[in-house]
């Protein structure tokens, strides 16, 4: 929820000190809207007018996020889902806790890649320094990180028993690094992508398999 005031002042600087004042808040930490400039006493007639401003905070990465997320969870019929944040290296994750967030993963992690990015867009809308946002509920995450390692180690080793390359299902970009890393481990084996997002898709081969590769065998 934004945090803002109207103050006055004699002039528009004093209006602002003063909406600060009451905010708690740092001159350079918030935005300004002039709704009146002050006056001065017309000939005697007419009595002076003070300046009029409407101050607000600026928002965080974080709060920008986690207020975007919770409008998400509203329109999608979850209120009570509770937001647990915490700082990671170069970002933020934002763990998920409640009944019924199944919908929010979705097929294979879809709509939960889905949210995070247009998460992600809204939390570093203006920012100078981009803020990585993650977004997990149930540890997913971690669960398919593990699920996609123990995939492509398989492959990988089947592939240098066999010599014969697998392509993968079409997987978003932290997915695909999560198998290319994986393959590498395996003495023998390589991977690469092909096609063009949201359909690219890993092959998993031999080394120098990528020259003599001609078409996808699905997996």
């Amino acid at each position: 929820m934004k945090r803002e005031v109207v103050a006055t002042g004699k002039t528009v600087e004093e209006a602002i000190q003063s909406a600060c004042k009451m905010l708690n808040a740092d001159r350079d930490n918030v935005d300004v809207e002039i709704l009146e400039l002050p006056s001065k006493r017309l000939l005697g007639l007419l009595g002076a007018s003070d300046a009029k401003v409407k101050v607000t905070v600026k928002e965080t990465v974080e709060e920008r996020a986690k207020n975007y997320l919770m409008e998400i969870l509203s329109k999608m019929n979850l209120p009570n889902v509770t937001i647990e944040t915490k700082e990671t290296d170069g970002g933020i994750l934002f763990d998920l806790k409640g009944e019924g967030l199944g919908v929010i993963i979705g097929h294979r992690g879809e709509t939960l890649d889905a949210i995070q990015y247009l998460t992600s867009l809204v939390a570093n809308r203006g920012e100078d320094e981009y803020k990585r946002i993650t977004i997990d509920t149930g540890n997913y995450r971690e669960k398919r990180e593990k699920t996609l390692t123990s995939l492509a180690r398989r492959i990988a080793q089947n592939a240098v028993k066999t010599r014969r390359s697998t392509t993968l299902e079409p997987m978003n970009p932290y997915e695909r690094r999560i198998i290319h890393t994986a393959v590498q481990e395996v003495k023998g084996a390589a991977s690469w992508s092909i096609g063009e997002d949201p359909n690219r898709r890993v092959v998993i081969g031999t080394e120098g398999g990528q020259k003599n590769w001609r078409g996808p065998r699905q997996h």
